[in-house]
């Protein structure tokens, strides 16, 4: 059985770091960070079959949104693939920790990313060659909410679908806002849980902040055959820090030395 306890312990210390890192690099994107944090959490300490990272048979993870690549640094931290003083130098110029993942200079990460639209592309390469090679690994694409507007994300949709990639589940981090605002606003992809159950795909809506609907969205996942899996996550932009919540200002944006210690503060006694 999950102890949730320990994975609520761990989110926090993500949110934590994802904080100061952003605070000691004076630049980076918080808001997505936190709001994917629970997910990438529940991934990493749960869901993913990652003990070698060099093992071929290894589950695959693409964060397709790459520039909220502080949440998928800690993670990696958190999991003891990144060394955790290394954190402090996020964003630096000698850095192997720059704005978005590198797949040839961090360990655990599979997929370069950061151009946003083009990461279920790579995921479906990644679940069609297990399956060419009869190999059991599972894969997992994250993708923003506001990335689903680009086109490239539903010509890749429908690959999933044709191919029937059933060890492929898509999360889409649905906090509602991108940069310029509500995703509504912007270019409004609602409903999306509609719309890629239309492209062939077993489509869940969950809160993306309770770990017992997460686990259970990927035992379903798991548990589906002959059609890839879309998880909708409903979450929170700036997830446990109460300025930050639901303010599309803190989607790429560094805190300063008051705003830093009242997030720090909060997040030590939440």
């Amino acid at each position: 059985m999950v102890d949730k306890s320990n994975l609520q312990e761990k989110a926090r210390k993500i949110r934590k770091n994802i904080v100061e890192m952003v605070y000691q690099a004076s630049s980076g994107h918080p808001g997505g960070s936190l709001s994917v944090a629970d997910i990438l959490t529940a991934l990493y300490f749960s869901e993913l079959r990652i003990s070698d990272i060099k093992d071929e048979n290894r589950d695959r993870f693409v964060l397709s949104k790459g520039h909220c690549s502080p949440a998928l640094y800690a993670t990696l931290s958190a999991r003891g693939f990144i060394a955790e003083e290394d954190l402090k130098t996020f964003r630096k110029t000698t850095s192997y920790l720059q704005g978005h993942p590198d797949m040839k200079k961090i360990p655990g990460v599979d997929m370069t990313s950061g151009s946003l639209g083009q990461g279920l592309s790579v995921a479906n390469g990644m679940a069609l060659a297990g399956k060419l090679d009869k190999k059991d690994y599972r894969v997992y694409c994250v993708l923003g909410d506001g990335e689903i507007e680009e086109g490239q994300v539903w010509e890749a949709a429908m690959t999933s679908s044709h191919y029937k990639l059933d060890n492929l589940c898509v999360i889409v981090d649905n906090n509602n806002l991108q940069i310029d605002g509500k995703i509504s606003d912007v270019m409004n992809p609602y409903p999306i849980d509609n719309k890629f159950e239309s492209f062939g795909f077993k489509t869940l809506v969950i809160d993306g902040h309770n770990f017992d609907e997460i686990l259970n969205a990927f035992e379903i996942a798991k548990q589906t055959k002959n059609m890839p899996t879309a998880i909708i996550a409903k979450t929170i932009k700036g997830k446990g820090i109460s300025y930050m919540e639901n303010q599309s200002g803190w989607h790429g944006k560094a805190p300063n030395e008051e705003e830093y210690k009242m997030a720090i503060e909060e997040l030590a006694n939440e």
